[in-house]
């Protein structure tokens, strides 16, 4: 087994709090059921022939369209205008695993976060967390048109930790990936990485502390 030189973590739910809880905020605030705005981006999925958050997330669409496009299958008092500051609002650093990725910096990992996510949204995460204080590489979905789980945002992030370091990249064996989504997991596990599933401060950090001894 290969020495693990560099870290990828997820942003959304793993250096967060859970991002239900934000998408709960959101319901609470405008008085929408568990599992309307879901229902909705299926709709639109099934009357536009794609997913809309996913073409969000690849830079695909703007947030306006989007917005415009999911506003139309939800119930009409129900208003999706506003959603991002009321998401944020419920949004919060994950501290223990915020300060578990800066020791793994100062312990002389290479470190990458590799977030699906949104363009407009990025004044608005990087302002609340330390992202550049800990991250050699940032890839974001909707700058590069790819999101997990597509092989070719792991391959591509893999190829910008080499750049950091100054070679010619780093392989997939010398990587542990973090995420809390299970698919995402498994194509960082199909490209030879360690995956670690978070699921909750103790249990991530416990194994990621594994897979780097």
């Amino acid at each position: 087994m290969s020495a693990i030189r560099a870290v990828i973590s997820d942003f959304g739910g793993v250096l967060t709090n859970p991002l239900w809880e934000a998408f709960a905020g959101w319901n609470a605030r405008v008085g929408a059921d568990p599992g309307v705005l879901g229902m909705a981006l299926h709709k639109a999925a099934e009357e536009h022939g794609q997913h809309p958050l996913y073409a969000l997330e690849k830079g695909q669409i703007s947030e306006a369209d989007f917005t415009a496009i999911v506003q139309a299958q939800l119930p009409p008092e129900i208003e999706l205008d506003g959603f991002r500051e009321i998401y944020f609002s419920h949004l919060h650093p994950n501290e223990p695993m915020i300060e578990l990725m800066r020791d793994l910096r100062r312990r002389g990992l290479r470190m990458a976060m590799l977030t699906n996510n949104v363009r407009d949204w990025e004044p608005l995460w990087r302002s609340k967390f330390p992202i550049d204080e800990i991250f050699d590489v940032v890839v974001d979905s909707a700058f590069v048109g790819m999101r997990k789980p597509e092989r070719e945002i792991y391959e591509l992030t893999l190829e910008r930790l080499g750049e950091t370091a100054g070679m010619a990249g780093i392989r997939a064996d010398e990587c542990v990936f973090v995420d809390d989504v299970d698919v995402n997991c498994a194509m960082a596990t199909e490209l030879g990485m360690t995956a670690v599933q978070y699921v909750s401060p103790d249990q991530a950090i416990a194994d990621i502390e594994r897979a780097l001894a």
